[in-house]
């Protein structure tokens, strides 16, 4: 099953691997005539109605209409409005150069819409972005559709049907066939309909890789009304007499990603330090050289109003360090909170069962250490390890490396659009921060992780394509914006692309 967000994702990130949504729809729409011909036979001769709609659907379904003009049908196109469809406009206007195979009729005035005779007919009027009630020249159009005679054929989804919910609150298609693309819709399965699926083209990968179409399709632009907080709140945690640096960049990346407010609690020399770097940051100034349990009580107010949190950069291994990391782990959980757990945290918490609002972040030897084994080499093994041990852990694991596995337990995404370059210290901080950001503007877990380590290291790939391999991690931080505005040139910028095998 599959959602229409999903799909649109896998659309994007088709095109962004090379495959591109013309070739997609060309394959959708002649694979809706064979399966018409697997249905009724040969269509010479045959007349054929194609009611067009907006979008990629009237798209597929001009295509469908000159291949079943190829094979000899009679065919007549009914456009509903004017299309703006890149593809379904190229498409068009083919069509309107098919005027001794085609006849085309583009409806203006919803009285000219009759009930016709037909052997065939097809649906391409509304597609998976639909929700509510059909409007004009669309209602009338559907009730048309239903009382014409012939075989009736849905691109996708019923016209008036929600691909999603399979609610359908005015007048929907009623078919004789459905024939969908790539995977069933999760609507479909609330109806009866009889439905084939064909596979378009798309690629494997555009569904295992993070793309562009993931980040376009779960992370929404702000609306102009927004109030301040948004963009979330988000607390990091972390920081030591020698690490003041780990917890501001995860702070700055944090703010970059479009956090409203970035709190950062260190131990009070630190924190005094941190608030040097940049104004943005909002500093807690926790008592004692350390980070310590008694700790736990200055933070508790802050861990509450906050949307989500991260533990562990620049924390240390200090006895005490390690001991307050379990109890605020420990009351974080109590509390319900979304939070990312990194670096010394990470080590501090070996071996616990955790929780299915926490997102952990380890490298290799992190790994090792939190779940007590190696690493596995072969790609296949590490992905099956690391959806394993999600599983056991209860929470979303992003493991970091040559490629980047995040799993919840249940499903699984691969990232590899990093660079050599990264292996600079601090990157592993800027991804905390952005994943951060990315729950507290409300994404799950694994989106959170899988888009967050996507956006991290593609702001690293555009550096590494001016600089090489001499990338400081706050040079990625200046990054995070172009990533954010435009994914699809920031990917095709990506100086190579790395191989699993």
């Amino acid at each position: 099953m599959i959602t229409s967000l999903e799909m649109r994702a896998i659309e994007i990130n088709s095109e962004a691997l090379g495959v591109p949504t013309l070739l997609l729809m060309e394959n959708a729409g002649r694979s809706v005539k064979d399966e018409i011909i697997k249905k009724i036979g040969d269509v010479k001769g045959k007349s054929v109605y194609v009611f067009v709609g907006h979008g990629g659907k009237g798209g597929d379904g001009l295509v469908c209409a000159r291949h079943l003009a190829g094979e000899g049908a009679n065919v007549n196109v009914i456009l509903l409005g004017e299309n703006k469809h890149k593809d379904a406009l190229f498409n068009q206007s083919a069509i309107q150069e098919m005027d001794y195979t085609i006849k085309l009729l583009e409806i203006k005035d919803i009285d000219y819409l009759k009930p016709v005779e037909a052997d065939i007919l097809v649906d391409a009027m509304l597609g998976t972005g639909f929700r509510g009630k059909p409007r004009e020249p669309f209602r009338t159009a559907i009730k048309v559709f239903n009382e014409s005679m012939g075989f009736k054929v849905s691109i996708d989804v019923p016209s008036g049907i929600d691909s999603d919910t399979g609610d359908a609150p005015g007048d929907y298609v009623k078919p004789d066939l459905v024939v969908t693309f790539h995977d069933i819709k999760t609507g479909l399965l609330k109806h009866n309909f009889t439905v084939v699926v064909d596979k378009i083209g798309i690629p494997p990968e555009a569904e295992i890789f993070v793309g562009p179409g993931d980040l376009l399709t779960n992370i929404r632009k702000r609306e102009m009304k927004s109030k301040k907080g948004a963009g979330g709140r988000v607390l990091i945690i972390g920081g030591s007499k020698t690490y003041s640096g780990a917890p501001s960049l995860s702070g700055l990346a944090a703010l970059k990603t479009g956090a409203d407010l970035v709190y950062v609690a260190s131990p009070e020399d630190t924190a005094s330090i941190i608030a040097s770097y940049s104004p943005d940051l909002i500093t807690i100034k926790l008592k004692g050289k350390n980070i310590n349990p008694n700790n736990l009580d200055e933070l508790k107010p802050w861990i509450d109003k906050v949307n989500s949190i991260v533990i562990g950069p620049g924390m240390g291994l200090s006895d005490e360090t390690i001991e307050a990391s379990k109890i605020i782990v420990n009351y974080m959980k109590e509390k319900g909170k979304f939070a990312v757990i990194d670096a010394d945290a990470l080590k501090a918490i070996r071996g616990e069962k955790l929780y299915q609002n926490f997102i952990i972040t380890p490298h290799a030897g992190e790994f090792k250490i939190f779940f007590g084994i190696d690493v596995l080499e072969d790609p296949i093994q590490r992905i099956n390890q690391v959806i394993e041990k999600a599983k056991e852990c209860n929470c979303t694991v992003l493991l970091k490396g040559y490629f980047d596995v995040i799993s919840d337990g249940k499903k699984f995404k691969l990232n590899k659009t990093g660079n050599p370059g990264m292996t600079v210290g601090g990157t592993g901080d800027t991804l905390t921060g952005i994943v951060a950001t990315l729950l507290a503007q409300g994404l799950s877990t694994f989106n959170a992780a899988s888009i967050g380590v996507f956006i991290n290291s593609l702001a690293g790939s555009l550096v590494y394509a001016k600089e090489g391999n001499h990338i400081l991690s706050t040079e990625i931080i200046n990054e995070i914006p172009n990533v954010l505005q435009d994914p699809i040139e920031s990917f095709k910028k990506k100086p190579y692309t790395r191989v699993l095998n």
